[in-house]
């Protein structure tokens, strides 16, 4: 990475060499990986002049090592650069990883590509190639089809693909076709179905503003989705009227995996679905046990609402404190929030069980409220979250049953 800055500076240079050949201005779209930040794929423009330079323009450059990078990367400050570097050192990292690259040369005018090549240089300087990553709306698939636009002074007509199998699944757009809207987070649990724990993570922390309907262009911010927008897409009309093609040519240049590297499928019983099925289980029996012995088990209770209210601190931090756009509203607030620590360390204070009994009560309406109304909040739940809803349903009721009992 360090290697990549320094060469920004070098290349800054190149725009005072004097203008030859037209520069060529393409996308490259390589094929998913395994890492988390991978699984939509990866995009760089390309500049090529010839007998001058043949340079990737890399929007997706960060520093893992930078201080305090994870808590800056929750809290919705992460600073991603944009870097440019020789075109053959982004082939040889992907060749490395056995990912596909594919190259779309744009139909630009030479005013056009020039413009391009213009307002790359602008952006590679010290003072503007730090930006501030937005998942879905400013990443690395967004910000060069924004230069691209910037420099023809109006938006390209992008054309949603009739049918797109997403990753290794073999899975199409005809195995969505049920009706209900793209979201983002539809989008997303398309690219992660391998990887459930990571789309859980997704479900936990991000709240409604993912659930949003959106457009095919929003859908673009996957960078193997842009790909195939820009297959059919047109470039604005000209004098005539006439719009022609966006997409000039277009080649593999690394052959990879057509599907990516990514990782094996998570087996079933290792799926963030099946250990809520496990939980669920587990509290029905506890449950049963305690309801006929009219005693509890403090020590489930404890280890449930312990880690419900774990969970609740993230999403405090998450809801009133990080600058993430789409952490809030989160309607899981009502379910996961730090009140659970409390049934979870008052169940074993002899003082407190009034007020452990009021909170079952609060508690077994808000999350009831929360399992049968979500879809009138406008947030779709992850599948595993109703199965670990109804543990804590169960657990409150039984709270409420065996208190009373005893009294």
């Amino acid at each position: 990475m360090k290697r990549a800055v320094r060469l920004i500076f070098a290349l800054l240079l190149l725009a005072a060499i004097p203008a030859g050949a037209q520069p060529r201005v393409s996308l490259l779209t390589a094929e998913p990986g395994a890492d988390i930040y991978q699984l939509e794929g990866h995009t760089a423009l390309r500049l090529t002049r010839p007998g001058d330079y043949d340079i990737a323009v890399n929007w997706g450059v960060f520093d893992f090592n930078a201080p305090n990078f994870v808590y800056r990367f929750v809290k919705g400050e992460t600073d991603y650069m944009c870097a440019a570097y020789p075109a053959r050192l982004f082939f040889e990292e992907y060749a490395r990883e056995g990912r596909g690259v594919t190259e779309q040369v744009l139909d630009l005018t030479p005013a056009q590509a020039a413009r391009v090549e213009q307002l790359v240089w602008e952006n590679l300087r010290p003072e503007n190639r730090t930006y501030r990553y937005n998942y879905v709306l400013d990443n690395c698939a967004t910000r060069p089809l924004a230069i691209v636009e910037k420099a023809l002074g109006d938006t390209l007509s992008l054309v949603p693909p009739a049918e797109f199998v997403y990753g290794e699944t073999g899975l199409s757009e005809a195995d969505y076709a049920d009706g209900k809207p793209d979201t983002f987070r539809r989008e997303m649990t398309r690219y992660h179905r391998d990887y459930p724990w990571y789309q859980f993570g997704i479900d936990l922390a991000l709240g409604a503003g993912i659930d949003r309907p959106v457009s095919a262009r929003e859908r673009g911010f996957s960078p193997v989705y842009l790909r195939e927008l820009l297959r059919d897409a047109t470039l604005p009309a000209d004098s005539a009227g006439t719009r022609r093609p966006a997409v000039h040519s277009e080649w593999r240049i690394l052959e990879g995996n057509p599907e990516g590297v990514c990782a094996d499928p998570t087996p079933w019983p290792l799926t963030p679905l099946a250990v809520a099925a496990y939980i669920l289980a587990a509290a029905v029996i506890v449950s049963v046990r305690d309801i006929r012995r009219r005693s509890l088990s403090r020590w489930f209770d404890a280890l449930l609402f312990g880690v419900y209210g774990l969970l609740g601190c993230l999403l405090t931090f998450l809801i009133f404190v990080s600058s993430h756009e789409a952490t809030s509203p989160n309607f899981l607030y009502l379910w996961l929030n730090p009140l659970c620590l409390f049934a979870a360390v008052g169940t074993w204070i002899k003082c407190c069980q009034r007020a452990v009994y009021c909170y079952h009560f609060c508690n077994f309406a808000a999350v009831l409220l929360l399992l049968t109304a979500h879809h009138y909040f406008g947030q779709a739940l992850n599948p595993a979250f109703p199965l670990l809803m109804t543990a804590d349903i169960i657990r409150s009721a039984t709270n409420i049953y065996v208190t009373r009992a005893k009294r």
